[in-house]
């Protein structure tokens, strides 16, 4: 069973930053794309990161060029987003997310994941 776990969300003012952590288990990742994305009241649910497990390759939404940078830590099957400069826009909730395929690419759409967390907030006060 695959288990993404998310934290490191909470309250930060504009132009602050915050690391985003989703700690996975549960199957061998090395074939997964690992994705975060947010929603926001009353919106539809967006990609923001992704990463290719195998070579780490990535992919943004515009909007988050140059502030958000996505990794993993290998050993500890661990995720991050460190986001920085952060605007009031950003305010979400953020989930991470799973998902394999023999040719693991870095989608956008949600329904393309096989696995979600929780989800965590992350508010940005102006």
């Amino acid at each position: 069973q695959v288990q993404l776990v998310e934290s490191g969300g909470g309250l930060v003012q504009a132009g602050g930053s915050l690391r985003l952590s989703c700690a996975a288990s549960g199957r061998t990742f090395s074939s997964s794309v690992m994705g975060w994305f947010r929603q926001a009241p009353g919106k539809e649910r967006e990609f923001v990161a992704g990463i290719r497990w195998r070579d780490s390759s990535t992919y943004y939404v515009d909007s988050v060029k140059g502030r958000f940078t996505i990794s993993r830590d290998n050993a500890k099957n661990t995720v991050y987003l460190q986001m920085n400069s952060l605007k009031p826009e950003d305010t979400a909730v953020y989930y991470c997310a799973a998902r394999w395929a023999t040719i693991p690419v870095i989608t956008t759409t949600p329904a393309t994941y096989d696995y979600w967390g929780q989800g965590t907030q992350v508010t940005v006060s102006s």
